[in-house]
């Protein structure tokens, strides 16, 4: 009897928990909707600068890159998560709101096509172009030259990917999602891919430096692969 009733209570409480924790969650989410309409551009703003300063926390982690005792919060993070605040957000605000009012109250099969088309031959390019340029100077470009070379090698690979990726995101908020949640709905769609390539770009450098060693002669032991990467984190951290 008295374990019957222990049971019941550990489920009555394991039910309370979870629709707490439900409530609590659909609370915040209802929240957030609300100040997407109501502080669309500061909301956007705090959501895009911590979606890219985790990216590059994650990124980082993923590629186990960091120097030897030292952390996965670089200098980087707070510069990639000012980028996404004061750049990337407002930046997609406005390209965003002026596509949806281009094609406000169309809502054609050709129509929705041609917003898609326009996406990607207009608002993708520009993004990726101020996205480039950001990144290079992020990385320690000084001079218009040194800008304009990583936009220039950079751009066709980001494009290919965007036109692989944009027109489903798209088609998915068309058909979904109320125009308010687009933006915060693509920085997400960016975050899990910027994460993924942010991740592949770390692991390929930390590869370039140890075979670059590797083949001058060196015989690589632990601490000396924890020595250069310690040295050239410097170097790509620097300002």
């Amino acid at each position: 009897m008295q374990s019957t009733v222990v049971k019941s209570t550990k489920k009555v409480e394991t039910t309370v928990v979870k629709n707490a924790s439900k409530i609590i969650g659909d609370s915040y989410i209802t929240m957030y909707l609300q100040q997407l309409q109501t502080n669309p551009l500061r909301t956007k703003m705090i959501t895009s600068g911590t979606l890219h300063g985790l990216q590059e926390i994650l990124a980082s982690i993923i590629a186990k890159d960091r120097p030897k005792h030292g952390s996965y919060f670089t200098p980087r993070v707070p510069k990639m998560a000012l980028y996404g605040s004061i750049i990337s957000a407002p930046l997609g605000h406005v390209l965003v709101t002026l596509l949806q009012k281009a094609f406000a109250g169309k809502t054609s099969t050709k129509a929705k096509v041609l917003q898609i088309i326009v996406s990607n031959l207009i608002v993708s390019p520009i993004q990726n172009t101020v996205y480039l340029a950001c990144m290079a100077v992020i990385a320690g470009a000084r001079t218009y030259h040194q800008v304009r070379a990583t936009v220039n090698a950079g751009f066709m690979p980001v494009m290919k990917v965007s036109w692989c990726t944009s027109p489903i995101a798209l088609m998915f908020a068309q058909r979904f999602l109320p125009p308010h949640v687009w933006v915060p709905f693509f920085n997400l769609i960016s975050f899990v891919i910027g994460t993924y390539v942010n991740a592949m770009t770390k692991k390929k450098r930390i590869t370039a430096i140890l075979k670059k060693k590797k083949s001058n002669g060196y015989e690589l032991k632990k601490e000396d692969k924890e020595y250069y990467l310690k040295k050239e984190y410097k170097e790509y951290t620097k300002e």
